[in-house]
């Protein structure tokens, strides 16, 4: 069987990886991230999708196997760390886009 503990430890990862790549790209080098902030904004949101259907994969084997008390026990936290995440993402991004949107534009 496949354990299913890894989810949890690949969406910790790439949630960690969805709020770094937008920083690099706001305070990394401005020659050369100006070039790629684009790829490394879809790369940021990317992550976070794939963190989201970790967790999504990860409540599924959870029901699958009928953990119901781990389900009650740990959804509450899953479902708000899961909307944070997607929050500040996307105003990670969006603060991206804004910058380098008028860079580019000049």
């Amino acid at each position: 069987m496949i354990g299913f503990g890894w989810l949890n430890s690949g969406s910790l990862v790439l949630g960690i990886i969805a709020w770094i790549l937008p920083v690099v790209s706001l305070i990394g080098d401005k020659k050369h991230i100006q070039k790629n902030w684009f790829t490394l904004s879809i790369m940021s949101i990317s992550a976070c999708a794939i963190s989201l259907c970790f967790q999504i994969f990860y409540i599924y084997h959870k029901v699958s196997i009928e953990d119901w008390s781990a389900l009650m026990d740990t959804m509450g936290a899953v479902a708000f760390v899961s909307a944070v995440l997607l929050i500040i993402t996307i105003l990670l991004n969006a603060i991206t886009l804004i910058v380098y949107r008028d860079r580019t534009a000049k």
